[in-house]
């Protein structure tokens, strides 16, 4: 009895955590809570399907591709309608903005009510599903800017990263994770199953200085520029100490592992096929 009443006490969700930032953060309100409770309802969902995959014979590709030119998987789909239909009825929620989509979601016209904009990528690295390796959904939170009724959507979501009022993704693993920042920290979550909530597992994680593995695909190694190339040999040589390449494909799980392990990930512009790439920490 006692282990379970120090439990109840400890346990701290993601938006029990966020109102804590009161007096920091003008957005921890139990407003803007509502909207956070829509994706971590979103991502218990998600995850649960992906569990089930191979059972519900959702696994595969539906012979589409996105506004990206990446084939379109089925579990693309369901974690995409997924988001839309969990944030679609909060209140607060102008838009949604889906890499699955070529069109922003209106939810909200009347600027008072749609006060924030959703990004995300449903299922990031879903090529990998049928291989059974991590992926995840990542998300950013703006608030919408005033006169948001002049109908140029595009420069409602095209704001710069600082005007984030939170960002963040979800890895579908061994187990569930959530990371998140509103600008005072990184946090992680871990889904607890038996309760049904993202319950706080490290609270202002840091990413060690120093680590041994750099993430690129090197598939693509011929259209970086020398630089990127130049540090690649280094990284490759006895000089380097011994570095070790891992690279999983899956934008949330290479950066996961990076934040937790260290090292250096790297990743290419695929607008600029290669002529643009450069370390991202």
């Amino acid at each position: 009895m006692g282990d379970t009443t120090l439990m109840t006490k400890t346990v701290k969700t993601v938006e029990r955590h966020f109102l804590e930032r009161k007096g920091r953060n003008p957005h921890a309100t139990t407003e803007f809570c509502w909207l956070l409770s829509g994706i971590t309802l979103a991502c218990k969902i998600i995850a649960s399907q992906i569990e089930k995959a191979g059972l519900l014979n959702i696994m595969g590709a539906t012979g589409e591709t996105n506004v990206q030119g990446e084939e379109v998987q089925k579990l693309d789909v369901i974690a995409n309608d997924t988001l839309v239909k969990c944030l679609g009825y909060r209140g607060n929620i102008g838009l949604l903005v889906s890499e699955e989509d070529e069109e922003p979601h209106v939810i909200q016209e009347a600027e008072e009510r749609g006060k924030y904009i959703v990004l995300f990528d449903p299922l990031d690295g879903s090529s990998n599903i049928n291989a059974n390796v991590n992926i995840g959904t990542i998300f950013s939170v703006l608030e919408r800017p005033a006169k948001a009724g002049d109908g140029d959507l595009r420069s409602h979501v095209l704001q710069p990263g600082t005007k984030q009022v939170a960002a963040g993704y979800v890895l579908y693993g061994s187990s569930t994770i959530l990371a998140y920042t509103s600008g005072f920290g990184v946090h992680m979550f871990t889904l607890d199953r038996s309760i049904g909530a993202f319950v706080l597992s490290q609270e202002n994680m840091r990413m060690p200085e120093t680590g041994k593995t750099y993430s690129v695909n090197s598939g693509n190694r011929s259209q970086f520029p020398d630089n990127i190339k130049k540090y690649l040999d280094w990284a490759e040589s006895e000089e380097s100490g011994g570095y070790s390449s891992r690279y999983i494909g899956s934008l949330v799980a290479d950066f996961h592992r990076t934040l937790a392990r260290g090292g250096v990930s790297l990743s290419r512009d695929e607008e600029s096929a290669g002529r643009q790439a450069a370390p991202s920490l």
